[in-house]
């Protein structure tokens, strides 16, 4: 039978080792760069995650911009807040395509908000964008991908970029530092639960 002592001598082992490979993932980890996220996946909380590193770069006190591509115009809990902390917004406001079911109007809005994030991702001053649902303007050929990819690449050296949304174009997981894919496990609207405030928007 093992006494206690030796259950903690091998705990103290095991956590010790586990110590010393972190340390050395640490140690090799110096660069220090502007990364590229993608947060991807048919399950809930992408944007939700995106605008949670918003929050996060904001709490230390960097600057950040927020282009909104797939929104209505209704409130934004997100926007509500981060606004008053000197994020500035750039909003599609077209709603969902089977709301709109105007190809044209809505790709002329989807250049709009783009021309927006151009400017963000050329703006040395900007320590953070994120692209919330960018992937749609990618799946529904509303905007060009050698643009889309020009401005990432041409992006100032430690800018930060996150990209949301679902089905990433492989072009921008390929560039991507980052890259996480949230799955879709359960749902609360597939059981008639509707969208609520200070949840969901």
């Amino acid at each position: 039978m093992v006494s206690e002592e030796m259950k903690q001598q091998r705990h103290q082992a095991r956590q010790q080792r586990l110590k010393a490979q972190v340390d050395a993932a640490v140690a090799r980890a110096g660069i220090e760069k502007g990364l590229l996220l993608v947060i991807t996946g048919n399950g809930k909380g992408k944007s939700t995650a995106g605008f949670g590193t918003v929050a996060r770069a904001v709490g230390h006190g960097l600057t950040a911009a927020v282009v909104q591509f797939i929104k209505g115009s209704w409130e934004c809990g997100e926007r509500n807040l981060l606004q008053q902390h000197g994020v500035e917004f750039s909003v599609m406001a077209t709603g969902f395509t089977w709301d709109t079911q105007d190809k044209a109007a809505d790709i002329a809005a989807a250049e709009l908000v783009w021309q927006d994030a151009e400017r963000f991702l050329a703006d040395d001053s900007l320590d953070l964008v994120l692209l919330d649902e960018l992937t749609y303007m990618l799946s529904y050929h509303y905007l060009p991908l050698e643009r889309i990819e020009q401005a990432l690449l041409n992006r100032p050296a430690k800018q930060h970029v996150v990209i949301t949304g679902r089905a990433c174009h492989r072009r921008l997981l390929e560039l991507a530092d980052t890259v996480s894919e949230i799955a879709a496990v359960k749902h609360a609207f597939d059981n008639g639960v509707k969208a609520q405030r200070g949840l969901d928007w």
